[in-house]
């Protein structure tokens, strides 16, 4: 049996018990993926004299690509074969990574002078990191609803079993 049918054979059809602990933890991970991707996003088009709309583009595609790629490191090291590693990863992380990059990017368009701040501006840092503690915060009762349901990262823990 691969490890994938045995997984598979495992998981309950009931939904996880949701706590806060949980929540938090699937949420942090979440936010460290983002994080990468906004600061490597906003860091490069910054530099490279970019408007805030390709900049924000930018950062929030990159956001997505590093969140993903989080989660399809841990699953794909659990065995599970590289397009089942991104269905996973794509139903675990999707709705977490968007609102956090709703709150996150709200934040800082709506900060005054966040949006024209340059990288060696205290404004620049701090903006995101309020922006990213906000998103945080709202993000972590979506991941507990979500877990609660048997989906987010509920469906990468069924393969950390």
């Amino acid at each position: 049996m691969t490890h994938e049918a045995h997984v598979r054979a495992h998981v309950h059809d009931h939904a996880p018990a949701a706590t806060w602990s949980m929540a938090a933890r699937a949420t942090l991970h979440c936010l460290t993926g983002c994080a990468i991707g906004e600061v490597l996003g906003m860091v490069i088009g910054t530099a490279l004299g970019w408007g805030n709309l390709p900049t924000t583009i930018a950062a929030i595609a990159l956001a997505f690509f590093f969140g993903y790629a989080l989660t399809l490191r841990g699953v794909l090291r659990a065995g599970v074969d590289f397009r089942t590693a991104v269905r996973v990863a794509l139903a675990a992380d999707t709705l977490s990574i968007a609102v956090m990059e709703l709150i996150d990017n709200g934040v800082i368009a709506l900060w005054p002078g966040a949006m024209e701040a340059q990288l060696v501006d205290l404004l620049f840092w701090a903006t995101l990191a309020i922006s990213l503690a906000a998103a945080f915060v709202v993000t972590t009762p979506v991941n507990k609803w979500t877990i609660g349901r048997g989906k987010g990262h509920a469906v990468v823990h069924r393969y950390h079993r």
